[in-house]
């Protein structure tokens, strides 16, 4: 069944299903509602936990396998598979399925996709999940959104903001929802509960680290090789975390290929930067850096960023040496030389 992700805490509350879609493109609001999910789990005695993240080397037998193994303890588990491309290939789409019109009921699975093009929802596993399971589709938060977004997170937190300021944040974020909610955090930790003035707004927003994780993607997408290590070097002095740096470069190689994709296949740029939502300087660096850098290239690094994500869990990469701020910097660069 569809259900909407506002809806989503109201059923937990009642019961939870076997089967749990979330596709979207908004990260912050998709690992929110996987959260919640994950927490119902929890509570409702899915003590156990198997994550499965589809790269070039899965293999769906892993899947079936994880559904079928018996818990040691006896104990009910959680599944998560995570589909990074939406794009699970011929395989995948039989294997999905199957195990969809085959759940056991000890476990709980949670399949996370991005938002699917037009072609692929058409897709006859994708049928078979919307049909099995509850599948929350999270839509993008325009531009003209994105104000009355803030206002809401803020009004959560006790506080609130004229148009004007809300409009100042939306800029500043350029429509990246987890810097958004970075900034709405900082404005609770910084002022007490009540409305806000523009100028507690502009200079909370305006003080950022020197090292700034966002500004890191603008080098690597502009090609300067110098001022991307500079700022690898200096979050990582800075005791910047890892896995949000890896999740800010991963985003750019993505958008990337998403949008080289897409001019593979005849569509023009202009329509692409405003279906993906690209606006202000990244707009602007885009076309450059689409140029640079070969589907090729970009395809490897998503590769490569998987690795990099295995390194940050502790666990050992063959495709890198070192450790793994040494892999990220060299995935970066891989990136910015084209």
């Amino acid at each position: 069944m569809q259900l909407r992700v506002d809806a989503l805490e109201a059923h937990l509350a009642k019961s939870v299903a076997p089967l749990y879609v979330i596709s979207s493109d908004e990260h912050l609001l998709a690992l929110e509602a996987a959260d919640k999910i994950r927490r119902a789990a929890r509570a409702n005695g899915y003590s156990e936990r198997d994550v499965l993240t589809v790269e070039r080397t899965f293999k769906w037998g892993e899947l079936l396998a994880a559904n079928n193994a018996m818990s040691l303890f006896g104990d009910k588990k959680l599944i998560e598979l995570r589909i990074p491309t939406g794009k699970p290939g011929k395989d995948g789409g039989a294997a999905l399925q199957s195990y969809a019109k085959d759940l056991n009921p000890d476990n709980l699975t949670l399949i996370t996709l991005p938002k699917l093009d037009w072609q692929t929802a058409k897709a006859a596993w994708v049928a078979s999940l919307q049909q099995a399971a509850v599948y929350i589709e999270i839509p993008t938060i325009e531009r003209a959104q994105l104000p009355g977004w803030i206002g809401t997170r803020l009004a959560a937190q006790g506080q609130s903001a004229d148009r004007q300021g809300l409009d100042f944040i939306a800029d500043r974020v350029e429509g990246n929802l987890l810097a958004a909610h970075q900034e709405i955090q900082k404005l609770g930790l910084l002022h007490e509960p009540g409305k806000l003035t523009f100028e507690q707004i502009h200079d909370a927003v305006l003080n950022v680290a020197r090292y700034d994780v966002f500004k890191l993607s603008e080098a690597m997408l502009s090609g300067d090789a110098a001022r991307l290590v500079r700022m690898l070097e200096g979050l990582k002095g800075e005791g910047e975390a890892l896995p949000l740096v890896l999740w800010a470069v991963a985003e750019e190689i993505r958008t990337l290929l998403k949008l080289k994709s897409g001019m593979a296949q005849g569509r023009p740029l202009g329509m692409l930067l405003k279906e993906y939502r690209i606006w202000g300087p990244k707009e602007r660096m885009m076309e450059p850096a689409l140029r640079r850098i070969s589907l090729p290239t970009l395809e490897a690094a998503m590769r490569e960023a998987a690795q990099v994500d295995k390194m940050v869990k502790g666990l050992r990469s063959k495709a890198f040496a070192g450790d793994a701020w040494d892999a990220m910097l060299q995935l970066a660069l891989k990136v910015a030389r084209g």
